[in-house]
């Protein structure tokens, strides 16, 4: 193949390789090749199981698995090739009252998506699905455009639509590495020559990872062995026979010929070869694990009384990919400029149809069609590819595939790799730590001045409900330290570099040295790419601030934005600062004690930078916070934040200081109207509908999104964002449907309780017609809330307290 080039070559003809394939040969794409080392399908896509289910947490993703199902409808047909594709629906049990609360909420998510789900009576469950026994259950899902297909089926006839408009698939061909120019992929190097190309698709499923680490892309997806099982064919089941999944037995079961597939997401599955999938493992299987089989087996055979009849035929124990977070990757990588990624697909067979058509979007037009953040590549940090973190992660967030999933609840393994200086210290005062990118940070604090747990709950008040009240109460009336030292820091400087961020940045950055700006990094849609704080250091030396896991994304849209000729640099400056939130109305106070520099208003007033002493320490204090109350982010070297966190601690003794969580950051932001990058301001939402008009600079000159911003301006928004509020404590946190009267006219996008306002607070996108009106109600767990619409900030509105 030595000379071959193409202009897009995917890696990876397994069901999402050939997907992709297919949907860029419907876009008139000619100039592609997909490689598989073997042949399609081998690897994970041929053992699979093929149950196709769409109902997701986030309206986009369950969007996506809908594109799958639309698809299927027509695929037969366009390809003339049998997929064997059931659209027989989908039923789920429920056999707790924990996992009925759980199931109720999926569908009031449903409601707010306009996707047809309902709940059941266990009699009517068994009419559907009449092998089963109804001890204990209390309850179910059904969901009729759901279904099951035929996996290999599936994928051949993708290649076969591929294949007829014009795509090359080349089968038997190895990937050994790559050729590059800078940040580029240029070539493709195989074990049959080297393929010049422009674009290259990661689609190598279990063998993704080691793809990427040849591209210099650290990737989050690992493979962990996944066992189902086939029955005698001794069963009466027809095309009608629904998909049944007990997740409180954790098995899940797909009609077959005469026969039931029925698998499992037990406990314990071990991740495979962490140091790289073999190249040469292709159509094999693993030997049966029957310890692990008898996990989810006996309790099918109790659900289902036929299995003490009929015997088993066939099991399969075969590798299937998982991810850090047991979510699809997918996107750019951040590494390279050409390189995108598909894979971490533990439901592959179900997503490929409409991830396929995502892939496309991307790779064409430079955006999915959608905001995918929960599956963007970009949603880990490297050390979140580290193998040991990613062995330990996938196999726990497999083993939880039918945990239930309680708000809030956190990832038990891979912890303790990223430490804040001061996280021994706050852990002695009674910090409940939970993770993110990897960092160790405070949720909340035990100190054993109210009743508490680490209880998660639905519908009633979790047991750390008192506690976060407490800290809440701290930051509102006294004074209180925060330590959110896993911000993403990072420092842009060189000639030009105001000019550079002044055309990213949709705020004016031209103001005094010194100064902190609040601003969003929009696409040329106006949609927000990022939502963070940019403080002018010198001239043309700057810090960006983020979220701890959005430094990865963040980061690259900054830097695919700058000049390419070198004159600005990006530094990453996680590691070297930490970062301690002074916060509260006795905080100057707090802070003059310990320092020689005058922090008062007149010299330190609101979104001001300045170099100050505490201690013995030297700081850079931003007026700045998310909390709605005077205080002062502190970025410390790292080495006297220890050093600093006592003598602050020492100082506000007097005053009463406390330690505070990242649950008690969510129920003060809710409070003072603060957004949320991926909740509220997304790349599919413009700072006009979400309110913050008052950040996007018109008047500084060009800059990225600028013209769509100003048509969206003239004409108006489509929607607005509103904050509703319900009487005392609702079980509301975020995907709960809207209504204006009796129609669901939007979705919360986070929803708390406010301690102060004595209120549960709700953000959601209503249509701009209705956005004035007062009288709305929100649907929680089938039970309808009645909510008021008030000001933007149910707390100190007019920021008094903050500028005070």
């Amino acid at each position: 193949m030595s000379g071959t080039q193409a202009r897009i070559v995917i890696i990876g003809g397994g069901a999402i390789g050939c997907a992709i394939a297919y949907h860029l040969a419907r876009a008139g794409e000619r100039d592609v090749m997909v490689l598989e080392k073997a042949q399609l399908t081998h690897g994970s896509t041929w053992h699979a199981a093929g149950l196709v289910g769409q109902l997701r947490s986030k309206k986009n993703l369950t969007r996506l698995m809908q594109n799958s199902v639309a698809v299927y409808d027509r695929l037969e047909t366009e390809s003339g090739q049998a997929i064997d594709w059931k659209k027989a629906g989908s039923l789920r049990i429920a056999a707790s009252a924990e996992r009925l609360a759980e199931i109720r909420r999926s569908l009031t998510q449903a409601k707010g998506f306009g996707f047809e789900a309902h709940e059941i009576s266990p009699a009517e469950a068994q009419e559907r699905f009449p092998w089963m026994t109804l001890d204990g259950v209390v309850g179910a899902a059904w969901i009729p455009s759901d279904g099951y297909v035929d996996p290999y089926a599936l994928t051949q006839a993708y290649a076969k639509v591929a294949r007829a408009g014009g795509i090359t698939i080349r089968e038997g061909i190895l990937v050994t590495g790559f050729e590059f120019d800078k940040r580029r992929v240029t070539g493709v190097v195989t074990d049959h020559g080297t393929i010049a190309c422009d674009i290259v698709v990661n689609a190598a499923g279990i063998w993704a990872k080691r793809i990427g680490e040849m591209a210099g892309v650290a990737l989050a997806a690992g493979a962990v062995e996944h066992q189902y099982v086939v029955t005698e064919k001794k069963v009466d089941v027809t095309d009608a026979t629904p998909t049944f999944r007990d997740p409180d037995r954790i098995f899940y079961l797909k009609p077959d010929v005469q026969s039931f597939a029925i698998g499992g997401w037990e406990r314990g599955a071990p991740d495979c070869w962490r140091a790289g999938v073999p190249f040469e493992f292709g159509r094999e299987l693993f030997p049966e694990n029957y310890d692990r089989l008898e996990q989810f087996l006996l309790p099918a055979a109790e659900r289902l009384p036929i299995l003490q009849e009929v015997g088993l035929q066939t099991i399969i124990n075969g590798p299937i990919p998982v991810s850090a977070d047991g979510e699809p990757v997918m996107g750019l990588a951040p590494e390279r400029d050409n390189f995108y990624v598909a894979c971490g697909f533990t439901a592959g067979i179900a997503a490929s149809g409409g991830a396929g058509q995502a892939m496309a979007n991307w790779i064409l037009e430079g955006d999915p069609g959608m905001d995918l953040w929960p599956f963007d590549v970009r949603r880990f940090s490297t050390h979140q590819a580290n193998r040991r973190y990613l062995g330990e992660r996938s196999s726990e967030a497999y083993g939880d595939y039918y945990s239930i999933h309680w708000p809030g609840a956190e990832l038990a393994s891979a912890r303790g790799g990223r430490l804040s200086p001061i996280h021994h210290l706050l852990k002695d005062n009674g910090a409940i730590h939970g993770s993110k990118a990897g960092w160790e940070r405070p949720l909340w604090f035990d100190t054993g001045a109210v009743k508490a747990s680490e209880t998660p709950s639905f519908e009633r008040r979790p047991g750390w409900f008192d506690a976060v009240g407490e800290e809440h109460r701290a930051v509102r009336e006294r004074v209180a330290l925060i330590d959110q030292t896993s911000f993403s820091k990072f420092e842009v400087e060189g000639s030009g570099a105001l000019a550079a961020l002044q055309r990213i940045a949709a705020n004016d950055l031209n103001r005094p040295d010194g100064a902190c700006i609040y601003t969003q990094l929009c696409n040329e849609s106006g949609g927000v790419e990022a939502d963070l704080t940019i403080m002018r250091l010198s001239a043309e030396r700057f810090l960006i601030v983020t979220g701890s896991q959005f430094g990865t994304r963040d980061s690259g849209w900054i830097r695919r934005h700058l000049p390419g000729d070198g004159s600005v640099v990006m530094r990453d400056m996680t590691s070297a600062f930490a970062v301690i939130n002074l916060t509260g109305p006795k905080a100057r106070a707090v802070l003059q004690a310990v320092s020689n520099d005058d922090v008062s208003n007149a010299a330190f007033p609101y979104l001001a930078v300045r170099a100050i002493e505490i201690g013995l320490a030297r700081v850079l204090a931003a007026r700045v916070g998310y909390v709605g109350e005077l205080g002062w982010e502190l970025y410390i070297p790292a080495e006297q934040a220890v050093h600093v966190y006592r003598t602050l601690r020492e100082a506000g003794a007097e005053h009463g200081i406390a330690d505070v969580g990242y649950r008690a950051i969510e129920s003060l932001r809710l409070e003072k109207g603060y957004v949320y990058w991926s909740a509220e301001v997304t790349p599919d939402v413009n700072p006009i509908e979400a309110g913050l008009g008052f950040c996007v600079a018109f008047g500084k000159g060009d800059f990225i999104g600028r013209d769509a911003l100003a048509n969206i301006k003239a004409e108006g928004p489509a929607r607005r964002l509103v904050t509703l509020t319900v009487k005392d404590y609702a079980p509301l946190i975020g995907g709960e449907a809207v209504l204006s009267g009796e129609r669901v006219v939007g979705t919360t996008t986070s929803a708390g309780f406010g301690y102060t306002v004595g209120k549960t607070i709700a953000f959601a996108y209503v249509p701009a017609g209705i956005a004035r009106e007062t009288d709305f109600a929100v649907e929680a767990y089938g039970k309808r809330y009645e909510a008021t619409r008030g000001p933007r900030a149910a707390y100190d509105a007019k920021s008094e307290r903050l500028k005070g």
